[in-house]
């Protein structure tokens, strides 16, 4: 620690140490800016954790998955040297509703017992995709029907849109599985936008040329690890800012063990949510207050159980399964063999109040719960025998607060919307949030760190202002 009276000056200080701020830390020392990064857990990566064990090699347990149209975290997993592999989606995806699983090959779903909700689903996604068609991915709030949709939620809309249970009930499963909260929550603009900055229903959903297509080779959280390596000292890790102070020329960040750094700009990294552990003098504005007030992050376990073999190709199944009856404790699962390793391995994914019932048992209870719902699910007691186990809670994460991302209720980013990404005095923001494509993802990060970079050089007049969106990387 620094000594109480002492001031660590710097040009750009940079609140968030995962792949948002480390992007832009990144380019602004490529320009010879100097960068303070600080970051309030012991370890860089943010929502992107990887973990490694002997006994399994590596399992991601936060952010993971990449495809293509995500040419920032491809372009910058280039840079850094990080190769990808293709996941496994052969054979046949599973969906599981009151004892009842479906094997199927499609897009979609098809329910033999009801061929109108086959077609109805179908339908009701290209709906969602032509509506979504109409918002700008840069302002949603433009959109021309913005306030229509911004006061229904999601669950209004099947609602309405769809006479089928089954329809219904994989509508929930979308979303769920998109933005880990229940489509009751959720606005329907904000989730239309989602859909939108991420290139349609089909390819967020989809493996193969989908949002679902690849992982890293040796984890994600690699890409952060090897730029704050490049940063060297200008990462401060266990650096929780509490007290941010804006000047005419200047502004000071004071961490939780008082230490002060000084700075002409600060780049804000962190979900929008967590902007309110931040002290500000002046205070931030009254909309962005009001925004980050009622945003929320997210509610997921993300839960990894290794098995000998992946017994579940030999009958037929890929591993990728969607759980919709709400009675079963998982809600997505998703095969997650490495290439060249000893084990197989299964992901699975537990949203809304499921998350909290399993929060609630021991490592044991939960490894038992998940097991029981996966040996019903595939029809094997194979399902029962886990040799390893790993699982994240992101919701009990101080400085992250849930994944993957934060949710927006009715009538929020209309109202508000304008002020997510909008500078306050010296204060620029990034986040995946605040990305205009892939929003919520990986390459949402880069993009919005990068975009932040480029602004605070424009604030620095050393950019123009036609430049701060500008694409510079190869496409991918």
């Amino acid at each position: 620690m620094a000594e109480q009276d002492e001031i660590i000056k710097t040009e750009v200080i940079i609140v968030g140490a995962g792949l948002s701020g480390l992007s832009a830390a990144k380019l602004l020392a490529e320009k010879k800016v100097n960068v303070t990064v600080l970051e309030a857990r012991d370890r860089v990566g943010g929502r992107t954790f990887t973990k490694k064990d002997p006994l399994y090699g590596w399992v991601d347990l936060g952010g993971a998955y990449v495809g293509p149209t995500q040419n920032h975290i491809l372009r910058l997993a280039h840079e850094m040297g990080v190769k990808t592999y293709r996941i496994f989606s052969d054979l046949d995806f599973i969906h599981f509703s009151k004892n009842k699983r479906i094997m199927y090959s499609s897009q979609w779903p098809k329910f033999p017992s009801n061929p109108t909700a086959t077609w109805e689903l179908s339908y009701t996604m290209e709906i969602m995709d032509k509506m979504a068609e109409e918002i700008p991915p840069e302002a949603p709030w433009k959109a021309p029907r913005a306030k229509e949709w911004d006061n229904m939620t999601l669950q209004d809309f099947f609602e309405k849109q769809c006479w089928t249970e089954e329809a219904k009930e994989f509508g929930r499963c979308f979303c769920q599985a998109n933005v880990t909260a229940e489509p009751w929550q959720i606005s329907l603009l904000w989730f239309l936008w989602y859909i939108r900055s991420s290139c349609g229903t089909v390819r967020i959903w989809n493996v193969s040329e989908g949002a679902q297509e690849r992982k890293f080779i040796g984890g994600s959280q690699q890409i952060s690890e090897k730029m704050a390596e490049r940063l060297g000292d200008s990462v401060k890790l266990n650096s929780p800012v509490c007290n941010l102070v804006q000047s005419v020329d200047s502004v000071t960040a004071q961490t939780l063990d008082g230490t002060i750094y000084e700075g002409v700009y600060v780049i804000m990294a962190i979900p929008p949510p967590l902007l309110l552990k931040i002290h500000y003098d002046p205070p931030l504005p009254p909309s962005k207050h009001q925004l980050i007030q009622r945003v929320s992050m997210g509610v997921c376990i993300k839960c990894e159980l290794f098995y000998k073999r992946p017994f579940w190709r030999e009958k037929g199944m890929n591993g990728f399964i969607t759980c919709a009856d709400g009675i079963e404790c998982v809600g997505n699962v998703t095969d997650d063999c490495l290439p060249n390793s000893n084990l197989a391995a299964l992901t699975c994914f537990v949203y809304t109040e499921k998350a909290f019932e399993l929060l609630g048992m021991s490592r044991e209870g939960r490894i038992n719960s998940l097991t029981k719902s996966l040996s019903k699910i595939l029809g094997t007691h194979e399902a029962l025998d886990v040799v390893a186990y790993e699982d994240q809670n992101w919701v009990g994460e101080q400085y992250t607060g849930g994944c993957y991302t934060t949710t927006f209720p009715p009538g929020v980013i209309t109202q508000f919307g304008s002020v997510l990404r909008a500078p306050f005095h010296r204060l620029i923001f990034a986040g995946t949030e605040t990305a205009s494509e892939w929003s919520g993802y990986m390459n949402g990060a880069v993009e919005a760190g990068e975009r932040a970079a480029r602004e605070c050089l424009h604030m620095m007049g050393r950019l123009k202002k036609s430049e701060i969106w500008f694409d510079f990387g190869p496409k991918l």
